[in-house]
C-alpha cells in the first residue's frame, strides 16, 4: 500500500505576461510505499527540489494532488489555499538537507531536543525522545558532544536523528551525502536502509542524489527530466550486474 501518492502535479515560475514564465513540474506522478526507499536523479535544475519542497508543505503546487496516507492529510492544489500542509509539515515530514543546519554550540541532545520543544512536547519528553532517536542512528556515545565537534558524518546523523525524532513516516532528503567523503555518505545511507527495514517502525525515504552508485542502494529510483518523472529499476538503470 502506498504510503505516499502524488498526482499531477504542476509548478511554474515567472510571468505569463511578460513572457518569462517557466514550468517546472509538468504533471507529475510517483508514488512510495511504507518502507521504502527511493532514490530521485536528474538533471540540475529539473524541478527536484522544487517536488520535494511541494510533497513537504514548504512550497505552493499551481495545481495537483497529494496524499499521505499514515497521517490522514491530503492536499489540493488548484485555486483554493490548500488544507492539511500545515500538518503535513508539522507531523507527516521529517526533513534532511545538504547542509546539517545544527547548532554548533549544542549538544546533539540539545539540538534534536530542541525541534520537538518548538512543537510544544515539554523538555523532559523532549530530552527523552532526542536519546532515543540518537541511539537509534548510533550515536549513544555522542549525545552529550556540541555539534560542532562532531564529524561531518556524525553531524548528518544527528539531522537523521532530528527528523525522525517525532514519529514521522516519511522523510524527504534533499542530497544528504553532498558535503560527505564517500565513506561517510555510503554510512548514511546504510542508515537510510536500517530505518526503512525497521520490523517495528519502518518509514519510507525520497532522497535526491546526483551520485548514481549511491542510488543502486535504493529499493528504487525515479529519473526526472523535463518536469516529469520516470520509474527505472537502480540496477537496469546504471548498468549494474550482480
Amino acid at each position: 500500500m502506498a504510503l505516499l501518492e502524488v498526482q499531477e502535479l504542476e509548478r511554474g515560475f515567472g510571468s505569463k505576461t511578460f513572457n518569462t514564465r517557466i514550468e517546472v513540474l509538468k504533471g507529475v506522478n510517483l508514488s512510495l510505499r511504507k518502507g521504502e526507499l527511493v532514490a530521485l536523479m536528474g538533471p540540475s535544475g529539473c524541478g527536484k527540489s522544487t517536488l520535494l519542497n511541494i510533497i513537504g508543505g514548504l512550497l505552493r503546487a499551481d495545481s495537483g494532488k497529494i496524499k499521505l496516507k499514515s497521517s490522514g492529510s491530503e492536499y489540493t492544489y488548484g485555486k483554493k489555499k490548500p488544507s492539511g500542509v500545515v500538518d503535513v509539515r508539522r507531523n507527516g515530514v521529517g526533513w534532511i538537507f545538504q547542509d546539517f543546519h545544527l547548532l554548533e554550540q549544542l549538544t546533539a541532545q540539545d539540538n534534536v531536543a530542541l525541534a520537538l520543544e518548538i512543537k510544544g512536547m515539554k523538555k523532559e519528553e523532549a530530552d527523552e525522545k532526542a536519546i532515543e532517536a540518537l541511539v537509534k542512528v548510533g550515536l549513544e556515545d555522542r549525545i552529550d558532544f556540541p555539534a560542532g565537534q562532531l564529524s561531518g558524518g556524525q553531524q548528518q546523523r544527528v539531522a537523521v536523528a532530528r527528523a525522525i525524532s517525532g514519529s514521522r513516516p516519511l522523510l524527504l532528503a534533499d542530497e544528504p551525502t553532498g558535503n560527505l567523503d564517500v565513506k561517510s555518505g555510503e554510512d548514511v545511507l546504510n542508515l537510510f536502509k536500517e530505518l526503512c527495514s525497521d520490523p517495528v517502525n519502518p518509514i519510507s525515504i525520497l532522497m535526491v542524489t546526483h551520485d548514481p552508485m549511491l542510488a543502486t542502494k535504493a529499493d528504487r529510483m525515479l529519473l526526472m527530466r523535463d518536469g516529469i518523472t520516470a520509474a527505472s529499476n537502480v540496477k537496469e538503470a546504471w548498468g549494474v550486474t550482480e
